[in-house]
């Protein structure tokens, strides 16, 4: 009897916990000052949510200093890091409404090649996002946009 008062007392903190941080919604991390990108797999997942949920904190801290953006459309396009980043601060909160895939294509012990398939209602974007490891942590330092 204990055990089962134990497992039930569990699944309602989870639940409780799971309802609170889904309540605070895609701004609220914007206050912690300090990100993981620890890993490569920590870093694209932060890309991932602040190119598609809005999110907004560390986006300074995830770019590589000399990270740049192409856009392989009817006319191509470059963009620098601060172009991005001053883009993507003014998406704070914005979350697209897309399904989005990530595959990993090459990894190393200090550099991943991913691909980010971002799936909307009428066409596909596809980035394929470079990360480096910078010191301790993981950084994007290139980007390239295609669309079908």
């Amino acid at each position: 009897m204990k055990t089962l008062v134990k497992t039930f007392a569990a699944a309602a903190l989870i639940a409780v916990s799971t309802f609170a941080m889904a309540a605070e919604g895609p701004g609220a991390k914007a206050t912690k000052a300090n990100i993981n990108l620890s890993t490569a797999d920590f870093a694209l997942e932060h890309y991932v949510a602040i190119t598609t949920e809005g999110e907004s904190a560390g986006i300074e801290q995830l770019f590589a200093n000399d990270f740049n953006q192409k856009i392989q459309a009817i006319k191509a396009q470059s963009n620098s890091r601060n172009e991005v980043v001053k883009s993507l601060k003014k998406q704070k909160g914005e979350k697209l409404n897309c399904t989005v895939s990530t595959d990993i294509i090459e990894e190393s012990a200090d550099y991943m090649v991913a691909k980010v398939t971002l799936k909307f209602e009428d066409f596909t974007k596809t980035d394929l996002v470079t990360l480096e490891r910078v010191g301790n942590d993981w950084k994007v330092s290139k980007s390239i946009n295609s669309y079908k």
